[in-house]
């Protein structure tokens, strides 16, 4: 088996600044996710809300998004692939589905007992993944909003991170022992990849060769997914790799982390893109636009930070990172709900 490790020394390159701070949460930020029309986004936070913003300058669209009051906390959220819908995960084990033009909870899915962590859409948008520290993974139906499998008994105690495979017909949950792989017509286990630290986030490849995982001690690991051997590992951070984004094309990478840092990556070589981006608090998440242009990471701070990864691209003389084959950058399919 053949594996790099890609190391990291002291930094020497100037600090990169946000071009951008987003402020309104009166709570740790947990999430951010973009609308396809790569003007807005998304986020969700401790304060119990989810909020809309116009990312460009930094302000709120309308009220905070809440469901009839409720004060828990939402973990995580994930945007419809057609930008139609957000499913999110609470602390009190609940996945909701809500309507991105209304802002309003049209689904209500229970059956976790505990935190839900992670949630994720299959390819057509017509399922939910739903990975919850109760230690199953769940697949709801978008129209009925029934469970269609599981609950899955992971065997881990807690999950941490889910995410389908591109084709969808496989969904990766990660947990304190194991990465495991599950067919998603059974429910069966497909392959059970066992770690010696947690794994707290998952992102898989869009050509579906690798499966990358973000774990507590800081590393990021990257599989092949036809042997489910392990292919490069990426050091730097230091502490707990909070989540993974990964544009589209498949080379360009973010990463999050406890440790104050987010990172980006080129996965055409599994070496870092520019220093880190330095923040005052743990980042919860970091996420490309779109066009992968630009970075939105969520902090404990309350705040979202807007990071223009175009220029540090070109700074790196490696902008063609960005290069999106049939990809418009005005493409946007929530219709005439666009202009919100």
């Amino acid at each position: 088996m053949s594996v790099s490790s890609v190391s990291i020394g002291v930094e020497k390159r100037s600090e990169i600044k946000p071009y951008q701070t987003i402020r309104g949460h009166t709570g740790e930020v947990r999430r951010v996710a973009h609308l396809p029309d790569g003007r807005h986004i998304i986020t969700c936070s401790w304060d119990a809300s989810l909020r809309l913003w116009d990312r460009e300058g930094g302000t709120q669209i309308g009220s905070n998004w809440q469901d009839d009051g409720d004060q828990t906390t939402v973990s995580t959220i994930v945007v419809s692939p057609n930008g139609r819908t957000v499913a999110s995960g609470s602390r009190d084990g609940m996945v909701k589905l809500w309507d991105v033009e209304m802002r309003k909870v049209i689904y209500k899915l229970t059956g976790h007992t505990d935190v839900v962590r992670s949630v994720r859409w299959s390819a057509d948008g017509m399922r939910v993944a739903s990975g919850s520290w109760d230690g199953t993974v769940r697949v709801w139906e978008m129209e009925s909003g029934e469970t269609v499998l599981g609950p899955i008994k992971t065997g881990n105690q807690w999950v941490y991170a889910v995410v389908y495979s591109p084709d969808s017909s496989s969904i990766a949950s990660g947990g304190d022992k194991a990465i495991e792989i599950w067919d998603t017509t059974t429910g069966k286990r497909l392959s059970t990849l066992e770690q010696d630290s947690p794994v707290w986030s998952l992102a898989w490849t869009s050509d579906q060769k690798k499966l990358i995982a973000g774990f507590q001690n800081g590393l990021i690991r990257i599989f092949n997914t036809t042997t489910w051997e392990q292919i490069a590992i990426l050091e730097g951070h230091t502490v707990t790799v909070t989540s993974i984004s990964l544009l589209q094309n498949h080379r360009f990478l973010a990463s999050a982390s406890d440790d104050r840092t987010a990172r980006l990556w080129n996965l055409d070589t599994n070496l870092p893109v520019g220093p880190p981006l330095q923040h005052q608090d743990w980042v919860q998440d970091a996420a490309f636009s779109p066009d992968g242009k630009f970075l939105v990471t969520a902090c404990g701070d309350k705040n979202m930070y807007v990071w223009n990864t175009h220029t540090i691209l070109q700074e790196a003389g490696i902008k063609d990172l960005l290069s999106l084959p049939n990809v418009s950058d005005t493409e946007c399919s929530l219709g005439a709900s666009c202009s919100l």
